[in-house]
């Protein structure tokens, strides 16, 4: 195999999570999908129809097949770990969509499966792998602004009115905000943070009895040399966060002027559970048209690092310098396509055994913060921190 071969992929899953790396499967000659996995023949007729290949309804069955080297895992979070392990016992490296599962439990056996296997496991796409988030971590790195004494990030949507499946209202299931989105924001804060965290006190809300799992969630988060970090996440649908990011949404997409209150008002003309799940299902591959082509880098949200000789701001077009006398502006290199960046990653991995920072290990650590968020806000008490990994943890191949 050549070094510049595109890397083989099957794709279990060909839902919304899907979706959102379309443009990148299409557009990135550094991957090719061979193979995909999906209980509605309607998807897989349309997967065949596009990338042709082959497609199949047991993931075993993908899992099986000799052509397929690495798998993207797209679906629900509670199906991550069957489908990760299938996954490593057959060898193929592997990129799970975010979180890397619902309890610790399973995550700690997707992370040994891969392990013992020998293979690469990738967790993303998160927005950890955002451009301006690399930005502002090489400039942390260069030490050009002192170290990170405090981290704030911020992020206020509908998230929670959008079409969801029932189990995605579901806390046990892993739905509400702090799986779903926490995860994100958690990457993020970690990584620029160098990634041990020591502590975390929080609060969450869940203010919609119609929609009663979590909606909403503010941490206090201790890191190891000091650095605090306060991360705010709201998806109630009221005040929008984007206004702060220059109009942009977190795709990349410059948002309509009439978008507010869309999410509410289209969950207002349906009723009942099964109705909704059918209008998710208009959001997955082969039944509705993907999210627009974006004209910025995605986001999360604002997000300001401050050091000890400037502070940062992260937007989706770069990053901006606040100095002790003058402020400037870094932009980012020209957008290649969406989620360039983790094809990055997935592409380093496999062709050259350099794994990101957003390994199986970090995306434990990752999903233990979740389970802490929770649990504090469960019992109003701190809770340590015990599986965390840090930024450099890359250097040893699959951890």
């Amino acid at each position: 195999m050549t070094s510049d071969a595109p890397v083989r992929l099957g794709v279990i899953g060909l839902g919304r999570a899907f979706m959102l790396m379309l443009d990148a499967f299409r557009s990135d000659p550094r991957v090719r999908l061979v193979a995909a996995c999906a209980p509605r023949a309607q998807s897989r007729e349309a997967f065949e129809k596009e990338f042709g290949g082959r497609t199949y309804a047991e993931v075993e069955a993908l899992c099986a097949d000799g052509e397929v080297e690495a798998v993207y895992i797209a679906t629900p979070h509670q199906m991550h770990a069957d489908h990760a392990v299938a996954a490593a016992r057959s060898g193929k490296h592997i990129l799970i969509d975010k979180p890397l599962a619902v309890s610790m439990e399973d995550g700690r056996r997707i992370v040994e499966a891969a392990e013992k296997a020998g293979v690469h496991l990738i967790v993303g796409p998160s927005h950890s792998f955002d451009t301006p988030v690399a930005q502002a971590r090489g400039l942390i790195e260069s030490s050009e602004l002192g170290r990170v004494c405090m981290i704030q990030a911020f992020n206020y949507t509908d998230f929670l009115y959008r079409p969801r499946r029932p189990e995605e209202l579901k806390t046990s299931e892993g739905g509400g905000v702090v799986f779903s989105q926490g995860a994100h924001q958690i990457d993020i804060v970690r990584l620029l943070a160098g990634g041990l965290g020591k502590r975390i006190v929080a609060l969450t809300g869940a203010w919609d009895p119609e929609r009663s799992t979590e909606g909403a969630y503010s941490a206090l988060m201790i890191f190891e040399g000091g650095c605090g970090a306060v991360l705010t996440y709201s998806g109630y649908a009221h005040f929008d966060s984007d206004i702060w990011m220059g109009g942009i949404g977190e795709l990349g997409q410059r948002k309509a002027a009439d978008a507010y209150g869309m999410a509410r008002k289209a969950l207002s003309r349906i009723s009942g559970s099964q109705e909704e799940a059918a209008l998710k299902t208009t959001r997955t591959y082969g039944s509705g048209a993907g999210p627009q082509t974006p004209e910025s880098y995605e986001h999360f949200g604002p997000v300001i690092v401050q050091c000890e000789r400037g502070d940062i701001r992260l937007t989706p077009a770069g990053i901006q310098i606040y100095g002790d006398f003058e402020q400037e502006f870094r932009f980012a290199p020209a957008l290649r396509h969406a989620r360039s960046e983790v094809v990055d990653a997935l592409f380093d991995a496999v062709r050259f055994d350099r794994p990101p920072v957003q390994t199986g290990r970090w995306g434990l650590a990752s999903l233990e913060v979740c389970h802490a968020i929770l649990r504090s806000a469960e019992t109003l008490q701190p809770v340590d921190l015990v599986e965390q990994v840090p930024t450099h943890s890359n250097k040893d191949r699959h951890n």
